[in-house]
């Protein structure tokens, strides 16, 4: 029987049916919810996924090396100092997406980013602190929908915004750590969710003593 969510493709891989499309598939084959500790690949996620507010995935996955080049591959560091000229620059960069609250954001979160770091030893400790509790097994889509935004996303959400940090909704935040392998949301059935499954398994969190 076919499981909800899951779609079998003519080469044999089962995989979640929002990945089964070109533009998804490697995205989601390689990248989705493999549990990753690097700053860089956090912070520019983070960002990616505010700019992604009213607007599709599929259009900043488009743009991601358009953004890479106009962020600086977004260092921190880098992204702090920008100043009046870089942001006239992002503004007529037609490559990314322009929106001045947005790019103003990226500046104030990579500024505040260097507290996080001071507090927490690196952003990787500071975002899995709120990993939650690992399932055993995957859901399938129906309680995927019913689960909804995760209450660890909410909470560190909520501790962003009391720190300064902008575009860091709840949605937002509960996309990136999907994306990022904080959580395995791949659907069950599908084989790259079984491959996320062992690779958490096997994961060390940045943020054990």
């Amino acid at each position: 029987m076919a499981l909800s969510g899951v779609t079998v493709e003519p080469d044999g891989v089962a995989r979640c049916s929002w990945g089964a499309s070109d533009a998804y598939r490697a995205y989601h084959d390689l990248e989705w919810g493999r549990p990753v500790a690097d700053d860089h690949r956090l912070f520019e996620k983070l960002i990616l996924e505010g700019f992604m507010s009213g607007l599709s995935w599929l259009t900043i996955l488009r743009k991601r090396e358009n953004f890479r080049a106009a962020f600086r591959s977004f260092d921190p560091r880098l992204v702090a100092r920008f100043g009046a000229r870089d942001v006239s620059r992002l503004m007529g960069d037609a490559g990314i997406v322009r929106n001045r609250a947005k790019i103003d954001a990226t500046i104030n979160n990579a500024r505040l980013h260097a507290e996080l770091v001071k507090e927490f030893g690196s952003f990787a400790a500071y975002a899995w602190r709120f990993e939650p509790k690992p399932r055993k097994r995957l859901l399938d889509l129906a309680a995927l929908n019913e689960r909804g935004v995760l209450d660890e996303a909410v909470a560190m959400s909520k501790d962003l915004r009391r720190r300064g940090w902008a575009f860091v909704g709840p949605t937002t935040v509960h996309s990136f750590m999907q994306a990022m392998g904080l959580v395995n949301d791949h659907v069950r059935g599908c084989a790259a969710g079984a491959e996320v499954q062992r690779l958490r398994r096997e994961f060390v969190s940045p943020a054990l003593p």
